[in-house]
């Protein structure tokens, strides 16, 4: 079984999954540097160069070629835009969804013209909160609330969830 973690930009989607990768002895995967290996270039070079379309259509394969066991699996923030990729992740292993309020989104995602986020050119950041919210919500198995917690009491957060769903 695999540990999908799924959300906004900035969540912690990576910085968790390490640590929680650590905590449940599992292996740890980044699909945004998958993602970055397979087009050999930077996600903001891909959105740049090839188009948003692209983009979304390229991280969707990289999330189908994704085939691993016992491994925290980071997605990047838009994975939830490829339902093919979305349902073959959740046939791997329980999706979680890293909440963070759009506030603290925004305090923390500063670098939103280099991040590689898809839509950032035509969207404020509250707009893709709202847009992706949904998506995020369908997809998840079960939702952990990581407003106002640090990386340690959110992986806390979530070994305790994951041990419920696993009885």
């Amino acid at each position: 079984m695999n540990i999908i973690l799924i959300g906004m930009p900035s969540c912690g989607k990576s910085t968790i999954g390490v640590v929680l990768a650590k905590a449940a002895g599992y292996n740890f995967m980044d699909t945004d540097l998958l993602m970055q290996q397979r087009e050999k270039m930077r996600l903001q070079q891909i959105i740049d160069t090839k188009g948003l379309s692209y983009f979304i259509k390229a991280e969707g394969e990289a999330l189908l070629s994704v085939n691993c066991d016992y491994t925290v699996i980071a997605t990047g923030g838009s994975a939830i835009y490829s339902p093919a990729a979305m349902e073959h992740l959740k046939s791997m292993g329980v999706v979680v969804y890293l909440k963070v309020d759009e506030p603290e989104i925004e305090r923390r995602l500063s670098n939103l013209a280099t991040r590689g986020v898809a839509g950032a050119k035509d969207k404020t950041i509250a707009d893709i909160y709202e847009e992706r919210i949904p998506l995020y919500e369908k997809y998840a198995d079960f939702i952990v609330d990581c407003n106002h917690e640090d990386v340690s009491g959110c992986v806390d957060k979530l070994m305790a969830r994951l041990q419920l769903a696993l009885i």
